[in-house]
């Protein structure tokens, strides 16, 4: 009992938020809800007292920033409903491949490729866009050697014979991998579009040409049109044949040229649509690492 004869008051209960606090678990489309006063923060709405927009993320709030209610902090406030919060997850598990993909190239850069010239040593290794596809994951894969479109299991290893070519399509065309495989990180595929890297003065710049290619690779308007053109080229050919079979024996005026059809483009032009281009290697300097982007010694 106190001097005035009176209990202590009990301490007030106070809530650690969802998850221990962890934002990081707590996606930007988070609806979160005051313990106290049961009062939700509504990222969509902001906050009108507090001059917070909408579309402000419940992390993203003032450090000052109170329930608009009761006062009370933002810790006291859990998580009601979250829409991003399985995207989140799947962005954290894809997170986790990719870095021992990035760790592994991280390595080869500092243990065999640092020294090697036409190298840039302005670059870093970096996944950049990695997502799930088809069972698989996605994704560019850029160092200071190479810049690769790199397909990685999503779940059992894959049993393939490095140096062995696989042909993929997505709705922009065709593409090349090779096969390969690593201790660290198993099996995977490549496509090469870029080595050397001389192009690139910034990782920015680099970065930046990964993620148009991440969308331009799911662009259909992208696709070659090589079957087209040769059914236009045959179909004019065939109406020369007929014409000169018409006028033969006579003194008619000479049949236009067939027109030439441009070559095939090269995929890596298709896709960064003149973003970046290669540099080519000298004639006479040797290639750097073979097109999967790994040193001759790691195959």
């Amino acid at each position: 009992m106190s001097a005035a004869g009176h209990a202590p008051a009990a301490p007030v209960a106070t809530f650690e938020g969802s998850y221990l606090g962890a934002q990081d678990k707590i996606s930007d489309q988070a609806i979160m809800e005051c313990k106290v006063c049961w009062t939700p923060y509504d990222p969509a709405d902001g906050d009108d007292s507090r001059q917070v927009d909408p579309g402000t993320p419940f992390s993203a709030l003032p450090e000052d920033w109170t329930c608009p209610t009761c006062s009370a902090p933002a810790e006291q406030f859990m998580v009601l409903e979250d829409p991003g919060a399985a995207e989140m997850r799947e962005a954290a598990r894809i997170a986790a491949v990719t870095a021992r993909l990035v760790d592994d190239f991280t390595e080869v850069w500092h243990a065999k490729m640092r020294d090697v010239p036409l190298v840039n040593k302005s670059l870093q290794v970096e996944a950049v866009g990695f997502r799930a596809w088809q069972g698989q994951i996605l994704g560019v894969l850029v160092s200071p050697w190479f810049m690769n479109l790199v397909l990685l299991p999503d779940g059992d290893s894959w049993d393939l014979v490095p140096g062995e070519k696989e042909v993929i399509s997505f709705p922009s065309g065709d593409y090349e991998f090779l096969h390969n495989t690593r201790p660290a990180i198993g099996s995977y595929k490549a496509c090469s579009l870029f080595s050397p890297m001389g192009d690139f003065t910034r990782q920015k710049d680099a970065t930046d040409v990964a993620r148009a290619v991440m969308i331009a690779i799911f662009d259909a308007a992208n696709r070659a049109e090589t079957d087209r053109s040769a059914d236009i080229r045959a179909a004019r050919e065939a109406e020369l044949e007929a014409a000169a079979s018409d006028e033969s024996g006579t003194d008619g005026p000479e049949a236009p040229p067939i027109p030439i059809l441009t070559d095939r483009p090269s995929r890596r032009a298709v896709l960064t649509a003149g973003l970046a281009e290669a540099a080519p290697a000298p004639s006479d300097a040797p290639e750097t690492a073979p097109s999967d982007g790994t040193a001759d010694t790691d195959r």
